[in-house]
């Protein structure tokens, strides 16, 4: 057989294997999150499929080693793979409707019958490498010389697989038509691989894998993601599956599966009275008097749709704010469903912390709202970023984090307060009624609880402050919290918080509470 031919295959095999792990990553992640817990349960059983394959593959390969039945497995691989995100649809559709309530059973029910889906395509894959040495095995002399040569040619597939549906195909076709894609690419391989060893006759008989395929792409391909109620919108992008519901007249953004709003808007409101408000407060923890024409400008690290600046923009005028989001569709969603088209923001689609750290400004206020659990950003909660923060406020400048908590876990708080401690004098936390939410403020001057109260004061009695800003101040006066004392450091090279978010949501999930925002 073309010994060439026969490499194209691994590299196709190997590309394909890392582009189905990658995909089966979004597929459930727009469900079930991406947390660490979701990637390691999808990576530890592909790896124990692979394994499988491996083996099987070995043993059928001595004992039928001829081309036919190797790119035979090959079909059945990229066909199976193919029609994943149409059996698995109506079980994720479930599964979506389940996480809405919290139902817990239908939720790991219905994880594990997703994964279960790619044994059979993963399995058949991972049969290729060892089978294609067989095929390739002319002298035992150069046993080792042809097994290193395959396994490098697929691992360099490995390689184009991981980066081509995460950076051009699943934003640009969505997750369903990437599965397709190399379905449809894997099978063509084998199909030609057929006819240049077997003829003619034996390509043809698979040949009916690419018409189903294409059917399902025309008839089915293009089906919702979720079809939550009040969905107006929704789209995968490089990072997030992005949705915009409307329920009467406020919008909402929810990012994967969905469990907590990361914006909200109506064009005829402001007070939300969640933690988007509560970054209006920050600058007022400063020692009295503090003014209102004292804010000159702020940065949103996390700005999704841009609650928080047009709350800001509303209350301290066309102030210079610089808006770091990693992900460019949630700017244009938020600029699009979300009015977030302030002259006075600067969207910057990077990496928060890079972002700052290229800044050349300073700020009144540097806002962090990229935290929500099991996302938390490790490198946006240790004592080196907090020290860029500090180093990009003036001298009145304050610090707000909205932080994530469990009903009686408080253990996030108590490290970021241990961390911010050890660069900023004076800091303060409130919880936020009716959430699972809590707002911890840093100030660069020394300052005391009183200055808070005295501020408020101030503004209440000269009665021309803006009622959000005096709504935000009564709050978090009246749910300010005692400062714990910590000595817990997250630092780049120590911050175990994908242990304490674990955690948080393993005992949260265990005490079937309400939903964690």
């Amino acid at each position: 057989m073309n010994q060439k031919y026969l490499y194209f295959t691994v590299f196709a095999s190997g590309m394909t294997t890392l582009a189905v792990e990658l995909a089966a990553s979004r597929l459930l992640g727009s469900v079930f999150g991406t947390s660490n817990l979701v990637w390691a349960s999808i990576i530890g059983l592909i790896l124990i499929y692979l394994t499988a394959g491996y083996f099987l593959g070995g043993r059928l390969a001595d004992r039928k080693p001829n081309p036919e039945t190797f790119y035979g497995i090959l079909a059945w691989g990229g066909f199976t793979a193919g029609i994943i995100p149409f059996i698995s649809r109506p079980v994720l559709s479930a599964a979506a409707d389940a996480f809405d309530q919290l139902a817990i059973g239908v939720l790991a029910g219905a994880f594990s019958a997703v994964l279960v889906l790619f044994i059979v395509p993963v399995t058949l894959l991972g049969m290729i490498s060892p089978f294609a040495i067989r095929l390739a095995l002319q002298d035992a002399r150069k046993a080792g010389q042809i097994s290193g040569r395959i396994y490098a040619i697929s691992t360099l597939g490995s390689f184009v697989g991981t980066f081509l549906p995460v950076l051009v195909l699943i934003p640009l076709i969505g997750t369903t038509f990437t599965f397709l894609v190399f379905a449809l690419f894997l099978v063509l391989v084998a199909l030609f691989g057929l006819w240049g060893s077997s003829g003619r006759k034996a390509a043809l008989k698979w040949s009916w894998m690419l018409l189903v395929l294409m059917a399902l792409a025309v008839v089915w391909g293009r089906g919702q993601i979720k079809a939550t109620h009040g969905q107006i919108y929704e789209t995968e992008s490089a990072y997030n599956y992005i949705q915009v519901l409307e329920i009467g007249e406020y919008r909402y953004l929810r990012l994967n599966e969905g469990q907590g709003i990361h914006s909200v808007y109506n064009p005829q409101e402001l007070a939300y009275h969640g933690p988007w408000m509560q970054v209006l407060a920050a600058p007022f923890f400063n020692p009295a008097p503090f003014e209102q024409n004292q804010v000159k400008s702020m940065a949103i690290i996390g700005l999704a749709a841009g609650t928080i600046s047009t709350q800001a923009t509303a209350v301290f005028g066309p102030i210079p704010i610089d808006g770091f989001e990693i992900d460019p569709d949630i700017i244009r969603v938020g600029q699009e469903y979300f009015g977030m088209t302030q002259t006075n923001l600067q969207p910057i689609p990077v990496d928060g912390r890079w972002g700052l750290s290229q800044s050349t400004r300073r700020y009144s206020i540097i806002s962090i709202d990229a935290y929500r659990p099991p996302y938390i950003p490790w490198h946006l909660t240790t004592r080196e970023f907090f020290q860029i923060v500090y180093d990009h406020l003036d001298q009145d400048g304050v610090l707000v984090i909205n932080v994530g908590r469990a009903p009686a876990d408080r253990s996030l708080i108590d490290g970021l307060v241990g961390t911010i401690g050890t660069i900023f004098p004076s800091i303060y936390v409130m919880d936020i009624p009716n959430t699972f939410n809590s707002m911890v403020y840093a100030t660069v001057k020394p300052t005391t609880v009183d200055d808070v109260y005295a501020n408020y004061t101030a503004l209440n009695a000269r009665g021309d402050a803006h009622p959000l800003l005096l709504d935000a101040l009564q709050r978090a006066i009246l749910y300010l919290q005692p400062t714990p004392q910590s000595e817990v450091v997250f630092t780049d090279d120590l911050a175990p918080i994908e242990w304490i978010t674990n955690n948080m949501v393993l005992s949260y999930i265990v005490s079937g509470m309400d939903e964690l925002k």
